[in-house]
């Protein structure tokens, strides 16, 4: 079996069944949504079943410090802690405060300390603040297109993180990291009238060089994280 025919499992059960086994190992994925839908538990429970299968993890954040990103995991059973102290997981906070010199010390420092930590697997959350520190599209362009080329190089599977654009719930705020990476997981929060509550969705958009199911599919948040309810259908 080829690298791109194996599959790596998210720790999403439902969704591995959805994705034929899990991400393409090696593969891009970005997990879109709005506010509260769950994307950063989505890439914790993805870091939490590699460090359980003895892989060594990083995890990038851009709004949460070291100890934040430990305790929201914690909540969920996940004692991601135990790993950062053996030094399994690597958990660094990007300050988007100059982002010249954030950029940059992606571009130098990040592939190779990637091979260098034994990472397999990668997370970044979230590349839409990443791109809100450029005013200028095409700068924004480049450098999502740069940061993707460099994390290929390293053989990892990736996750990123991005918000929805406020009008168009199924596009990414800019619009450029579906068109970047090679798989889109899409989470949505949908109210209809008459519901006491609102119902979570999940749909696979995109996932190259991988059959997949498109039907969207119910999730829920609960104790244990994030759970896909591939057997059901939505209405």
């Amino acid at each position: 079996m080829s690298m791109a025919e194996e599959k790596v499992s998210t720790g999403i059960d439902g969704l591995d069944e959805m994705l034929g086994g899990g991400l393409p190992k090696g593969h891009i994925a970005v997990v879109m949504g709005a506010f509260g839908t769950g994307k950063t538990t989505f890439a914790l429970q993805f870091v939490n079943r590699g460090l359980s299968e003895g892989e060594n993890c990083i995890f990038i954040s851009l709004e949460e410090d070291t100890e934040s990103v430990l305790n929201s995991a914690q909540m969920f059973g996940w004692d991601l802690r135990k790993h950062f102290d053996e030094n399994r997981l690597g958990l660094y906070k990007l300050e988007p405060a100059d982002a010249r010199s954030t950029i940059m010390r992606i571009k130098s420092e990040l592939p190779g300390f990637i091979r260098e930590f034994g990472a397999s697997r990668v997370v970044l959350d979230s590349v839409s603040l990443l791109n809100m520190m450029f005013d200028k599209e095409q700068e924004r362009r480049s450098t999502l297109f740069n940061l993707c080329q460099l994390l290929r190089t390293t053989n990892c599977t990736t996750l990123l993180t991005a918000e929805v654009n406020d009008d168009n719930q199924r596009r990414s705020r800019y619009g450029l990291v579906e068109y970047t990476v090679d798989g889109v997981i899409l989470l949505q929060y949908d109210e209809k009238e008459g519901d006491s509550e609102g119902k979570l969705n999940l749909r696979v958009l995109k996932m190259r060089r991988s059959a997949h199911s498109r039907r969207i599919k119910p999730y829920t948040i609960g104790k244990n994280g994030i759970s896909v309810h591939a057997g059901a259908e939505m209405f």
